[in-house]
């Protein structure tokens, strides 16, 4: 075989530029830090980063969503808290209100208190979230959610509420209806209203109060009706199921005396007239916040009122006030537990993103000892092809001859 100086040329040009394109790639390498910077470089390696990448970018975007639900949550529980500081203070004014030496100009007084109360409440039942809707808009709304007519408030939303669609649904509205028209009404069993008296057609002249259930296994849930029949002080009464007709208890009837029967028991205070009336029927989820605050400030209105009228009416109101504050809580703590979830969530991500962003780098990132290492070795190696190319360049025959 021959070798020409022509061959020993080329050859040595050729390992020179794969040498200087080796140097070039390493130095680039620790520049970038990444030992792949496309694909063929690695294809399992990019792969692997390319999934990792992947997770990543659905962790950003769960956790942009749980922002947003943060947010949203963060709101309404402020808000809830509001309402539920001046639902104490329209509870404060009934308790004042039923005070036995109140003028009917001072009751009106404090009925003009709770008409401002129930419009800041309605200012906070229609509070935007400060992203164009509403925080009990529900699945939402344009407008607001809550509506002040003639007859009443009147929620216009959509009830339910709007999740984010992701894997974890977080969510980001209050179902309004719910928080603010489905309080459990009466003690949460059952509810006691006086009843006309079914002789005169009057008010009764005694009240009841909200009762209690003493054994839940006895509890129908139907209907009953309390008659007082006679004169003080022999007066007795009689509980009937309206439901089925059949009588349930009777006895004589004392002031304050419990009336125990089926499980639950009411108390009824008072002088009674002959035929006075009262009703006890199962509770139900229909209590609106407006509309407790609506029916106490017409009452607290209505001048010239029986002792008896003021004291059901106040005993009722406080009773229907609690179940709504007690619904309004119950929102809130569930909202409190959506922000402590999410917390918890986020912790759950961040660990998932710093796990996936840990895979990416092993797939892709260059050690830097061995990239420094690979780097001097090249440039070892190129610096030989140098000074071999300048030898072989001085191994001509006109050279030879020439020294």
């Amino acid at each position: 075989m021959r070798l020409s100086t022509a061959n020993l040329y080329d050859a040595s040009i050729a390992n020179l530029q794969r040498r200087q394109q080796a140097l070039q790639e390493q130095q680039q390498q620790l520049t970038s830090g990444k030992r792949i910077a496309t694909a063929s470089d690695d294809p399992t390696g990019a792969a692997r980063a390319e999934r990792a990448l992947a997770a990543i970018g659905r962790v950003d975007a769960n956790q942009r969503a749980l922002e947003a639900s943060r947010n949203s949550m963060t709101l309404a529980e402020s808000a809830l808290g509001d309402a539920n500081e001046l639902l104490q203070q329209a509870r404060e004014a009934m308790v004042a209100a039923g005070n036995a030496s109140y003028s009917d100009a001072e009751r009106m007084s404090q009925a003009n208190k709770l008409q401002g109360i129930r419009d800041q409440l309605l200012s906070i039942a229609n509070r935007p979230d400060g992203s164009g809707g509403y925080l009990f808009s529900g699945q939402g709304s344009s407008s607001p959610p809550f509506l002040d007519q003639a007859g009443g408030v009147t929620y216009v939303g959509v009830a339910g509420t709007i999740q984010t669609g992701n894997l974890d649904n977080f969510q980001l509205s209050i179902d309004g209806r719910a928080t603010w028209e489905q309080a459990r009404s009466g003690n949460g069993t059952f509810v006691t209203e006086p009843a006309a008296n079914s002789v005169t057609g009057n008010p009764p002249q005694a009240w009841v109060d909200s009762g209690r259930v003493i054994d839940p296994t006895l509890v129908t849930g139907q209907n009953y009706r309390i008659d007082i029949t006679g004169t003080a002080p022999t007066q007795t009464y009689a509980v009937t199921n309206t439901d089925t007709g059949a009588g349930v208890s009777t006895g004589s009837y004392t002031s304050g005396q419990a009336i125990k029967f089926d499980g639950i028991s009411v108390a009824v205070t008072g002088t009674p007239a002959d035929g006075d009336a009262f009703t006890i029927a199962p509770a139900t989820n229909t209590l609106k916040v407006f509309d407790v605050l609506d029916r106490a400030i017409s009452e607290l209105k209505t001048p010239l009122r029986s002792n008896a009228q003021i004291a059901q009416s106040n005993s009722g109101r406080l009773r229907d006030l609690d179940a709504v504050m007690g619904g309004l809580q119950n929102v809130r703590s569930q909202t409190g537990e959506r922000l402590n979830n999410l917390d918890g969530t986020e912790t759950r991500l961040a660990a998932l993103k710093q796990y996936n962003t840990q895979e990416k780098s092993a797939a892709e990132d260059i050690d830097m000892v061995q990239g420094i290492s690979d780097f001097q070795n090249q440039q070892t190696g190129y610096d030989t092809a140098l000074k071999t190319y300048a030898m072989v360049q001085r191994m001509s025959l006109f050279q030879y001859i020439q020294g």
